[in-house]
């Protein structure tokens, strides 16, 4: 077996990085403009933002449903947002008695209303569990948004609007969305006149 080269894989990683952040601008301009105004208008209207994915997504829709619930730049009201990836009594019920493609659906069903909002993040578009929350959303009425990458996977025709990173590569994908999330909160806080 070759040595390792960790110097080439530090390059080429950071490399890759680059090139994938330098294409994402572009890729998810118009379809992250929407969501701000959406999520905007769900909040105007006393409705909620809930964020549910797996793994690393989770841990993405737990850091952003805080940032808007708590605060991302400065002290100012708090936003309506709910990372549906916290309750560990909800995910182990609903995983042991529904089974784990219901996990998001079942919340979005039980605190979801018309009007709200619903942000998918899958970094592949084939978690069944997300496709199924956002399918939930859609049938009470709720916006149905999701980051991804690649292209999409499941999610296209499902999520509106769709958010797609310009990558194939989980671990790109995952770094642009928390930059997409982020960006998302700050635009927010603008839009709704909170700083």
């Amino acid at each position: 077996m070759a040595a390792f080269d960790a110097e080439s894989y530090v390059t080429a990683e950071f490399a890759e990085h680059a090139a994938v952040q330098q294409a994402t601008p572009v890729a998810v301009r118009a379809g992250l403009l929407r969501l701000v105004e959406i999520c905007a208008t769900a909040v105007e209207a006393g409705g909620k933002i809930l964020f549910f994915g797996n793994g690393g997504s989770a841990g993405d829709a737990q850091h952003l449903a805080t940032e808007l619930a708590v605060r991302y730049q400065r002290d100012r009201a708090p936003i309506a947002a709910i990372a549906l990836t916290t309750d560990s009594s909800a995910l182990t019920a609903i995983g042991n008695d529904l089974g784990f493609e219901q996990l998001f659906a079942r919340q979005v069903q039980a605190i979801g209303r018309a009007g709200d909002v619903a942000i998918g993040i899958t970094t592949s578009g084939r978690s069944a569990n997300v496709a199924r929350g956002l399918e939930a959303a859609r049938a009470i009425g709720m916006h149905a948004a999701a980051f991804s990458g690649g292209t999409g996977g499941t999610l296209a025709g499902l999520a509106d609007p769709l958010i797609l990173v310009p990558s194939t590569t989980t671990a790109r994908i995952q770094e642009m969305h928390i930059t997409i999330g982020q960006i998302l909160c700050g635009a927010l806080e603008r839009r709704l006149g909170l700083v």
